[in-house]
Order: C-alpha cells, then sequence, then structure tokens
C-alpha cells in the first residue's frame, strides 16, 4: 500500500474523515516517535511515520483513506519501568479516541512488553520483549460518523420523576422468544419493539446499561476456564461501542456499524420516552499492574495515563482493585474523559452517566478531594453539566467511601439505603432513626450542602451482588461456577432465605420469599429519592445464589422470559406499583420533608407514629429499632409546582410497616381527625393490590401481617388538625 502523509492538524484527537480523507492525532508527551499502522483486508500492514508533533500531539493527513480502514500505533520512546516509561514498538496499540474497534484480544504473551519465558520472576517487567503483539491485538477503524437522527429529542425526565432501570444490553434479550434469534443480546435487540414494550409496560423512565464501552473479552486470569468477561468493566476504548453487542456480524463490524446499530437503539429508546444512561468506567483499564499486558494507554504514555508511586514509579497506585488507576490529574487524561462523555453527548445521544467507583476519580493526590479538577470541569462544561450525573461514591482505596460527599449536580448510588432496607425486612437490628432518613430521602446526607432527594439513587440490589430473588433465598454466596473456589464476590450480604438455602418446594417458605419481594420492591418505590430496580427483578430473575456474575455470560446471567406463575405476579405488582408512584407525586417529592405545616392544611406533611397510634417523640429516634412504624403522609403539603408553576394535591397516606414475624394490630392516629382510609396495597396477598372495599377510622384498628407492608389511602384528605393539638388530648 503507498500511502501520502500530508502534516495534518493536533485536533481533533483520533481519527477524523472528511470526506477526502483522514486526519490522525496521537497524544504521547513522552514518545520520541510515532508509527500509524494501516491494516488491509487481508490483515497486511503498512506503517507510516508521524513526523509533524504539536503539544505533544503526533499528528498527519492521509489523503484517501476512507471509513472502514482498519489501524493502530506503534509508539517509540525510552522502556524504563523503574522510571515509569514502558514504550515497545513491538506492541500494536489501540486509539484512545478510536469510535470503532474490530475484534477482541486473543490473549498471548506477545501481549506483554516484556518476555513471559520466566513467568514466575516478579522482575520480568524490567526486560524487554522484540515479540510482536498485532496478530493478537484489535484493530481500531476509521468511521463515518453521518447519520440520520430523524429530529431526535432527548426525553429530558425531570429528576423526580425518573425511574432508573439497571440492565446488560446481551443478557436483557438474549433469550427473549420474540425477538429475532440474529437481534437477540444486540443493540438492535434493545431497541427491538418487544425490548421496549417490556419496558414501557413496566413504567420506567431509563435504562441504565452496563459498560458499553469497547472492552477485553478475554482477560488472563480466565483464558484457561472457557469463563467470559461478561460485565465489562475492561475498558479498552472510551468512545467505542462494545463490537459484541452489535448484530453487523463480522463484517459489519469492520465497517464501524455497531455505531450506527447503538445510535439506532437510542433513537427508538428516545422515540418510547425513555432516556439512556451509560456506566461508564474511567477510573481504570484493563492494562492491570506492573504485570499486566500492553494494549493501548501504558504503550502510548504511561508515565501520562496512569497514577504511578512517585517514590516507585515502576508501580501503580490502585484505587479500583484492578491494578491500576487513571492520572486524572493529568490535563490530557482529564481531557480524554471529558472529550470521551461529551462524544457520547452529542454525537450518540445519550441523557446521562454512572461513574464506577467515582471516589477514584477525585482523588487529587491521594485522599477524596470533592473539590477536585474532575468535578470544576464537569459543573463548568455546559453540555454535561445538564445531563445526569450519578457517581457510585465509593472505591477500593483508603477512606474511598464517600455516601454523602459529592458535590452539587451529583446523585449517588446510595448505598447506605440498600443496608439499612436490607436490615429492616430481614429483622436485624436497625436504628429508627436511620431507617426513616432513608425513607424520607437521606437528608443527613444530602440536605446540607444543597441537594435535593434526587441526589439518593436508591436500590436495594444491582449488578453486583444477589438479585432480589436470591436476597430472599440465600444466606450465603455460591460462586462456585465462577472457578475461584467461592472465594470472589461479597461474603456479607444482609440476605435472609426465609428457613432454607436456595430450591425449595416448601409452600410456607415459597410464600415467604414472593412476601419479602413485595415489600423490598413496594418500600422502594414508596421511598423519596430515585428509585433504580436491578433488571429482571420484576420478574423474579435468579443467578442461583452466584452474587458476582462478572464472568457469567450463561443462562445464569440471561433473562429467563418464560414465567411461572409468582414471577408473572411480580411482574404484575411491580406494573403497578411504578404506575401509583407516577401516579400520585407525595411519593416523589421534589423538596425535603419539613415535619410542619406549610400550605395551610392544618397538619404537618409527615408524621410517625407508633402502632397504637402514639406519635414517636424525639428520644425514640437513635435510641434503638422498633418493631413497627407507621408513617403519615399528607398529600396537601406538597411543595412540589407543575410545569405551570401551580400547587399539586394528592391523596394523602398511611403506611404500616411490620418487618415482625407476629401480625400486629394499627390504630389510626387521632391526629388524623375523622377521616376515613381504605387499604390499597398489602404486600402479604399475592397481589399487592387490593381493593376490599373497608373502611378504617381510629376507632377501628387495621391487622397487618407480620412481615407485611400495607398502605391505607385517604382521597382528598384536607380537613385536619394539628399533630400537637391531638397529642395534648
Amino acid at each position: 500500500m503507498t500511502v501520502e502523509v500530508w502534516p495534518g492538524r493536533a485536533h481533533p484527537l483520533g481519527a477524523t474523515w472528511d470526506g477526502d480523507g483522514t486526519n490522525f492525532a496521537l497524544f504521547s508527551e513522552n514518545a520520541t516517535g510515532v508509527l500509524l499502522c494501516l491494516f488491509d483486508e487481508a490483515g497486511e500492514e503498512t506503517q507510516v511515520r508521524l513526523l509533524k508533533m504539536t503539544n505533544y500531539v503526533w499528528h498527519g493527513y492521509l489523503p484517501g483513506i476512507k471509513p472502514n480502514q482498519r489501524y493502530g500505533y506503534r509508539v517509540e520512546g525510552p522502556y524504563k519501568p523503574q522510571e515509569g516509561h514502558r514504550f515497545n514498538p513491538n506492541k500494536l496499540l489501540i486509539d484512545p479516541y478510536a469510535k470503532a474497534i474490530d475484534g477482541d484480544i486473543r490473549f498471548a504473551p506477545e501481549l506483554f512488553s516484556f518476555p513471559m519465558d520466566h513467568f514466575g520472576d516478579r522482575d520480568r517487567d524490567l526486560d524487554f520483549s522484540e515479540k510482536d503483539s498485532s496478530d493478537f491485538m484489535p484493530k481500531a477503524v476509521v468511521i463515518d460518523p453521518t447519520f440520520d437522527w430523524e429530529g431526535d429529542q432527548a426525553p429530558d425526565i425531570p429528576w423526580d420523576s425518573t425511574v432508573i432501570y439497571e440492565v446488560h444490553v446481551r443478557g436483557f434479550t438474549h433469550e427473549h422468544p420474540n425477538i429475532p434469534t440474529a437481534l437477540r443480546g444486540s443493540y438492535a435487540g434493545m431497541g427491538h419493539p418487544e425490548a421496549i414494550a417490556h419496558l414501557k409496560d413496566l413504567g420506567i423512565t431509563a435504562v441504565e446499561l452496563l459498560p458499553v464501552h469497547h472492552y477485553n473479552v478475554h482477560p488472563g486470569h480466565l483464558v484457561t476456564t472457557g469463563l467470559h468477561n461478561y460485565w465489562g468493566y475492561d475498558s479498552l476504548g472510551y468512545f467505542a461501542p462494545h463490537a459484541g453487542y452489535s448484530a453487523s456480524g463480522p463484517k459489519g463490524i469492520q465497517s464501524g456499524q455497531q455505531v450506527r446499530e447503538f445510535k439506532e437503539m437510542v433513537k427508538a429508546l428516545h422515540a418510547a420516552g425513555i432516556e439512556v444512561i451509560l456506566d461508564v468506567v474511567y477510573n481504570h483499564t484493563g492494562e492491570g499492574n506492573h504485570l499486566g499486558p500492553t494494549f493501548s494507554l501504558r504503550g502510548i504514555d504511561n508515565a501520562a495515563y496512569y497514577r504511578l508511586i512517585e517514590t516507585s514509579p515502576r508501580y501503580y497506585m490502585d484505587f479500583t482493585g484492578c491494578g491500576n488507576s487513571l492520572n486524572v490529574r493529568h490535563p490530557q487524561v482529564l481531557k480524554l474523559i471529558m472529550d470521551s462523555l461529551r462524544y457520547w453527548v452529542q454525537e450518540m445521544h445519550v441523557d446521562g452517566f454512572r461513574f464506577d467507583l467515582a471516589s477514584a476519580l477525585a482523588r487529587e493526590l491521594y485522599e477524596v478531594d470533592r473539590l477536585s479538577s474532575f468535578f470544576d470541569i464537569i459543573h463548568q462544561d455546559p453540555i454535561l453539566s445538564t445531563t445526569k450525573l450519578i457517581a457510585e461514591p465509593w472505591d477500593l482505596g483508603e477512606g474511598g467511601y464517600q455516601v454523602g460527599n459529592f458535590p452539587l449536580l451529583w446523585s449517588e448510588w446510595n448505598g447506605k439505603y440498600r443496608d439499612t432496607i436490607r436490615d429492616f425486612w430481614r429483622g436485624e437490628h436497625y436504628s429508627l432513626g436511620d431507617f426513616a432518613f432513608r425513607f424520607t430521602g437521606s437528608s443527613d446526607l444530602y440536605k446540607d450542602d444543597g441537594r435535593l432527594p434526587h441526589a439518593s439513587v436508591n436500590f436495594i440490589t444491582a449488578h453486583d451482588g444477589f438479585t432480589i430473588n436470591d436476597l430472599v433465598s440465600y444466606n450465603e454466596k455460591h460462586n462456585e461456577a465462577n472457578g475461584e473456589g467461592n472465594r470472589d464476590g461479597e461474603s456479607y450480604n444482609r440476605s435472609w432465605n426465609c428457613g432454607a438455602e436456595g430450591e425449595t418446594d416448601n409452600a410456607e417458605i415459597l410464600n415467604l420469599r414472593s412476601q419479602q419481594r413485595r415489600n423490598f420492591l413496594a418500600t422502594l418505590m414508596l421511598s423519596q429519592g430515585v428509585p433504580m430496580i436491578l433488571g429482571g427483578d420484576e420478574m423474579g430473575r435468579t443467578t442461583k445464589g452466584n452474587n458476582n456474575t462478572y464472568c457469567q455470560d450463561s443462562e445464569l446471567s440471561w433473562f429467563d422470559w418464560n414465567l411461572q406463575p409468582p414471577d408473572q405476579k411480580l411482574l404484575q405488582f411491580t406494573q403497578q406499583l411504578i404506575k401509583f408512584r407516577r401516579d400520585h407525586p407525595i411519593f416523589s417529592r421534589h423538596q425535603w420533608f419539613f415535619g410542619r405545616e406549610i400550605h395551610g392544611s392544618g397538619v404537618e406533611d409527615i408524621g410517625w407514629f407508633h402502632p397504637d397510634g402514639r406519635p414517636i417523640d424525639d428520644r425514640e429516634w437513635h435510641s434503638g429499632s422498633t418493631n413497627a412504624i407507621s408513617i403519615f403522609l399528607n398529600g396537601a403539603e406538597i411543595p412540589n409546582l407543575n410545569r405551570k408553576g401551580e400547587r399539586i394535591f394528592d391523596d394523602s397516606f398511611l403506611l404500616l410497616f411490620n418487618p415482625s414475624k407476629s401480625d400486629l394490630s394499627f390504630t389510626i392516629p387521632k391526629a388524623i381527625k375523622n377521616q376515613h382510609w381504605q387499604v390499597i396495597i398489602d404486600t402479604q396477598t399475592t397481589e399487592g393490590f387490593i381493593d376490599s372495599g373497608e373502611i378504617y377510622d381510629h376507632e377501628r384498628p387495621v391487622k397487618a401481617g407480620g412481615r407485611s407492608l400495607l398502605v391505607l389511602e385517604c382521597p382528598h384528605c384536607f380537613s385536619m388538625v394539628e399533630f400537637n393539638s391531638a397529642n395534648s388530648d
């Protein structure tokens, strides 16, 4: 192949086709030379030296190079690991700005920059390998970015109306019987009308997709097991949608059709009013520690892209448990992250991001710094500051647990909510005050710095851990299928098997498990904040007690759409719950509860009571747990305003929580004078939602079965007296 090279431009980074040719630009601060490697259809390589370097960006324009051209880089420079430099031009490298990537990594000794002959030698990374890695590496692809969005508009769902559905692109439709086989497990499957119908019927407003950045499917530790990296938390390219989720086939992937297919999926979801949130992994890459392979950033400029130990730069700072951490202190690394985020919003039309191990991104020096450059630059960005930003507010480094400590604009996965609600329903000791904070949006975590209830993304389960079915079916993890001797995964799950470990035919235990699933889902949907459902929980998905299915691209992870009657009822209950939340704004207030009258109804906006109707006094909030509580929510005291700026009214509700194993009698508090209440939800019933027609008042107690949640409704319940007046009677 004969190639002409012009000087080109230093920006934008990556490969940019302009209709006549393609500009290539790569940042490397410490390199001494850069070779652009072009590959034809037969895999033959042509090397082109980029001679121009501007502000550490190596660039060149190649006329005639068109979309579908596959390429990579070889970067020259010192191989001095003890000084932090690991350049090796024998290793083909993925462009960090590649918009599409063709192929998977094939694990081999050639991928390492040092010889693998003496595998047990701890100092083997100090030696230099001359083996070429090209045959084992995927190739970047030049793309044509044009796409007809047909007037696509972001749904722009307000936070207080948001219901998130965490889901895996492949697992969601892999077994769906009504989706064509060729489309199952792909972006096209996710955007198929059958898949969207399930999401719409369920009532969710956003899908939060597990990582879709192109990732390493076959990390070294899984090569001999026959297992795959299923979750995708080993990113290879922060701009490229994972090719393995494309239905295009090999030829389509080689031409970058996965980009078009991803856009079609987003367009279809948006047309249905569903937002797309991406789980993004900017805290580390799949290159591991100092003994890991060389795929991209390590060979492009190790000292710039990674956090190295300053006193011993041969080694990496590891706040992630994955061997390395990106050097977010470096301007180019910040630029890489920001350019990637903006690309997914502007070019791929996604609506927000969930940041994996987000605390690692906030470490300016060693400690987590909530005023770090990472936050400052996002807050100042006119594009990203308007998207949904969700932090997983912890990492694995010292001081990494930062729930409640992220700044304005950010919402957080609320791990404290998960733990408290699990303990509450399994009958473990809990603080009543802690339960009250979690149920009302965790004002103790978010209010003081000006954030609102939507800062709390509430969840009971997520991809990492038990499903909601397994949460009530297993006391212990059962990860034997992962091939690690059941040592992997969290050992403390706050779960309860309801009397038998795993599968059972005991009807009493099965009924209790179904009831507990309804308890968890109902509590989640009735809590203030943003609810997040783990995909499949709505229909009883199980992973057979495996709480770490990161490597299980199998029936353990795929959704089973062949629903048994109990699972079908659970699905219907969940659909009704989400609709109930949507229909009643009292459960998704935009502002915090005030604990006082604000709109003249004559009664406070929230009240807390013992089962006998007595108000819970200040001394009891933190003195320990109580067996049961009732919560009054006043529909006449909602601070939300509608789009016209008008007050919002709702019915009033009384929620009866009985986590004990015994039946309890609840008295309607006298503070709610002359009002009539009807039970509309009872989790002890198989349907959950009921219409008994029976009316209750403070003269007639309500029976709540053991381990149940009842919701009583009082339509337009505005004529009330103040709690304090009633309490003095």
